[in-house]
C-alpha cells in the first residue's frame, strides 16, 4: 500500500509530464537525442557537474526518445523519495504501521524542496534526493543485521543511482556515513562506513577522472558574486534559518511556488515542523534515529551559516583553493539531507500520539495538513512544470550539423534563453545537448542583472571574435566549423547552410581534434554503470532469498500453531 500511495503523490505532482513533449525549464533540458560528445564526457573547459547524467541520457536516448527518458527518471525519483521514506519508516519504526509510512512518504514528497527544485529544473538532483532514504535504510540494515552480499549490493546500487550527479553522490555519501554511526549489533561502524565510502568513491569515478584529465578549467572570475547569488534566501516572516527549516529558501526567488511568497509560508513551515517535532521524542528514545535527526539539524544550520558574511567568505576561500568544489555554493540544496530524518520523525508522530489518538486519524491529519499548506505543488507546481514541443526548425538545423559534426559557436552569448514556445521562464540553451558536435559554451549566468562568469574560456574568446565581426578565416583558424544564431536580428557575413525564423546555421569550415582522454573517461563511466547493475542484481537476489526464507518459516510454524 505504501508504494502505491507514494506513486499517487508522485503522479499528482508530475501529472503534466505524462503528456507528449520535452522538459525545458531553467536547468532542465531534454532533447530527442543526446550524444557522447566531449562536453557530455566532461572533457571541455567546464567543471564536469553533469556526470554521469549526460552520458546516461545519451546512452538511453539511443534507444528511447530523450524527452521520455528525462520525464520518466524525474517521476521515478520523486516516487522513490516517498516509497523510500515509507520503507525506512517500516524498517526503523515497525510499530508505526502503514499509517506512519504514509506520513513519511508525504513529508518526503510534498515539501518546498521538491517544488523549488522542480521549478529550477533540477530533475537529476531529485533522483539523488529520492535515493537518500534507501541509502539510509540499506546502511542501517547492515548495522542492525548483516545482509551479506545483498546488503552491500543495496548500498552500491542506491549510491550509484544517487550519483547521477556529483551533488546527489555527495548527499548519499553523507547519509551513508551518518547512518554508519547508528547503534546496532550487526556489522561494525567502521565496516559500514568503509562500505559507504567505497561505494561513493567508485560511483564518483566519472567526474573525478574527467576533472583530472580534462582541458584546464578555472572557477571563473568574481566567485564572490556567484557565491552571494547562490546563497540561501529568506522567505517572508521566516528569515533564512526558518526558511531552511521548512525545507525552502532556494536562491532563485523566481523558482518558488506562490504559496511560499507570502506570510502563508510561515503557516506551512509551522505545520511541517509540528509534525516533525511530534515524533522526535520517540526517535530520541529509540536512539537508532538520532544520527538522522542530528543530520537534519546540521543540514538546516550549516546552509544558514553559509548565507552569513563569514560563511560566504569561507565558501569563497574554499572554492578558490579547490575550484572543483564550486558545487557547494548552492547552500539550500544541501537541505535535502534533512529529508530522511524529517520523514522518520513524521512516521514516529503516529507512535507518539497513538495513546491518545488512533493511528489512522493521526496519519490523516498529518498528511492532509502537509498537503494543504503547499497546495500549489500539485499538477506540476501549478502547471509551471510541463512539457513543450520544439519547432521543426530545431530538428532540421540539427540534421544539417550532425551530418558533419564539428565545433559549433552560438549567438546570443548568454547561456540562458527565452523562447516564446517554451514559456516565460528562462532555460539553458538546448543546443549543446541536441547536437552530435561540441557546442562551445561559456557557462556564464545572468542573476539579478549581474553576470556570473562560467569556466568556458575558449568559448568566451570565440564569442568575442563573433561579436567583433571576425571573418570566416579567423573563425575557422580558431577551430569553429559552424555558427548558430538562435532567434532573429543578427545577420553574419558568413555562408548560410540553413535559415529559418527560429535558427540560422552558418558554415565556417574549421575543426579541432577530440580529446585524447575519451577512452579513460568512458571506462570510468563503465565502472559506475557496472556498480549500478551489479548492485541491483545482488540486492534483488538477496531480497528474493529473504522472501523465500520467510515463506519456509511460515510453513514450519503452521503445524506448530495447529498443535497448540
Amino acid at each position: 500500500m505504501a508504494p502505491a500511495y507514494a506513486l499517487v503523490l508522485a503522479v499528482a505532482v508530475t501529472a503534466p509530464l505524462l503528456a507528449p513533449g520535452y522538459l525545458l525549464l531553467r536547468d532542465a533540458v531534454s532533447t530527442p537525442r543526446s550524444f557522447l560528445t566531449d562536453a557530455a564526457l566532461g572533457l571541455t573547459q567546464a567543471a564536469p557537474r553533469a556526470l554521469p547524467q549526460d552520458v546516461a541520457v545519451a546512452l538511453a536516448s539511443s534507444v528511447l526518445d530523450g524527452g521520455v527518458v528525462v520525464k520518466a527518471l524525474l517521476i521515478l525519483g520523486i516516487w522513490l523519495a516517498g516509497w523510500g521514506a515509507a520503507r525506512l519508516a517500516a524498517a526503523m519504526l515497525p510499530d508505526a504501521g502503514l499509517a506512519g509510512q504514509c506520513v513519511a512518504a508525504t513529508v518526503a514528497i510534498w515539501n518546498p524542496y521538491v517544488a523549488e527544485r522542480l521549478l529550477q529544473g533540477h530533475w537529476s538532483l531529485l533522483i539523488g534526493y529520492g535515493a537518500l532514504p534507501w541509502v539510509a535504510a540499506s546502511v542501517l540494515a547492515l548495522r542492525s543485521s548483516p545482509g551479506g552480499v545483498g546488503g552491500v549490493g543495496a548500498v552500491l546500487f542506491w549510491t550509484a543511482l544517487a550519483g547521477l550527479t556529483p551533488t546527489g553522490l555527495m548527499l548519499a555519501a553523507t547519509v551513508a556515513l551518518t547512518c554508519a554511526v547508528a547503534p546496532g549489533s550487526g556489522w561494525s561502524r567502521r565496516v559500514c562506513a568503509a562500505v559507504g565510502l567505497a561505494a561513493a568513491i567508485t560511483a564518483a569515478l566519472p567526474w573525478l577522472v574527467a576533472s583530472a584529465v580534462a582541458q584546464g578549467w578555472s572557477p571563473g572570475a568574481d566567485q564572490g558574486a556567484a557565491i552571494r547569488a547562490f546563497a540561501a534566501r529568506a522567505e517572508p516572516g521566516l528569515g533564512t534559518l526558518g526558511s531552511l527549516a521548512g525545507l525552502g529558501g532556494i536562491w532563485n526567488a523566481d523558482a518558488v511556488p506562490p504559496s511560499r511568497t507570502g506570510l502563508f509560508a510561515v503557516v506551512a513551515t509551522l505545520v511541517l515542523l509540528a509534525v516533525v517535532a511530534a515524533g522526535m521524542p520517540v526517535l530520541i528514545r529509540r536512539r537508532v534515529g538520532v544520527p538522522l535527526l542530528a543530520l537534519a539539524v546540521t543540514a538546516v544550520a550549516v546552509p544558514a551559516l553559509m548565507a552569513t558574511g563569514p560563511g560566504l567568505a569561507t565558501i569563497e576561500a574554499v572554492i578558490e583553493a579547490v575550484p572543483g568544489l564550486g558545487v557547494v555554493r548552492d547552500g539550500q540544496k544541501w537541505v535535502a539531507l534533512a529529508m530522511p530524518g524529517y520523514a522518520l520523525a513524521g512516521a514516529a508522530a503516529v507512535v507518539a500520539l497513538r495513546p491518545r489518538v488512533p493511528a489512522v486519524a493521526t496519519a490523516a491529519v498529518c498528511c492532509a495538513a502537509v498537503i494543504a499548506t503547499l497546495p500549489d505543488l500539485a499538477w506540476g507546481v501549478g502547471g509551471r512544470v510541463r512539457p513543450v514541443e520544439y519547432p521543426a526548425a530545431w530538428r532540421e538545423a540539427a540534421a544539417v550539423i550532425d551530418a558533419d559534426p564539428a565545433p559549433v559557436a552560438v549567438l546570443p552569448v548568454d547561456s540562458m534563453r527565452r523562447f516564446a514556445w517554451a514559456g516565460s521562464a528562462p532555460v539553458l540553451d538546448p543546443l549543446p545537448r541536441w547536437l552530435r558536435a561540441e557546442v562551445l559554451s561559456t557557462g556564464d549566468l545572468s542573476i539579478g542583472g549581474h553576470t556570473v562568469p562560467g569556466e568556458g574560456v575558449r568559448a568566451r574568446e570565440i564569442q568575442a571574435l563573433l561579436l567583433a565581426g571576425a571573418d570566416r578565416d579567423r573563425l575557422a583558424a580558431a577551430g569553429v566549423r559552424w555558427v548558430v544564431v538562435e532567434g532573429s536580428g543578427v545577420d553574419l557575413a558568413l555562408p548560410v547552410a540553413f535559415r529559418d525564423g527560429e535558427l540560422t546555421v552558418y558554415r565556417v569550415g574549421g575543426d579541432s581534434p577530440s580529446s585524447p582522454h575519451r577512452g579513460i573517461v568512458l571506462a570510468a563511466h563503465g565502472v559506475w554503470l557496472a556498480q549500478l547493475v551489479v548492485g541491483l542484481g545482488a540486492m534483488m537476489v538477496w531480497r528474493r532469498r529473504l522472501r523465500g526464507t520467510d515463506r519456509r518459516d511460515e510453513h514450519v510454524e503452521g503445524p506448530e500453531r495447529r498443535d497448540q
